[in-house]
């Protein structure tokens, strides 16, 4: 059984020409392992942006949800953007 499936995909000529370039340079031995490559960095990126996710905001929200007083509301963020916005304008 086949542990891989042909499938065609069109690219930006930007794109093809990097592929091309890295099978030229000897970078890679085929166009496919190229983008076999890419999808590998892709698939490591996604992982680490869930972690990051899992072990670092939902840890960063749940100690805000648990102590009010580590958060600044959003109306009071806002005001603070709308005066430092007035006092540019207003003095140029």
């Amino acid at each position: 059984m086949r542990k891989t499936q042909p499938i065609t995909v069109t690219l930006p000529h930007d794109m093809l020409e990097m592929v091309k370039a890295k099978v030229t340079s000897g970078e890679y031995a085929t166009e496919s392992e190229v983008i076999r490559d890419g999808l590998r960095t892709l698939q490591a990126r996604d992982a680490a942006l869930e972690k990051w996710l899992h072990e670092e905001v939902v840890k960063s929200y749940d100690e805000c949800a648990a102590d009010k007083t580590l958060g600044v509301p959003a109306e009071q963020v806002m005001a603070h953007i709308r005066s430092q916005y007035h006092k540019r304008t207003s003095a140029e």
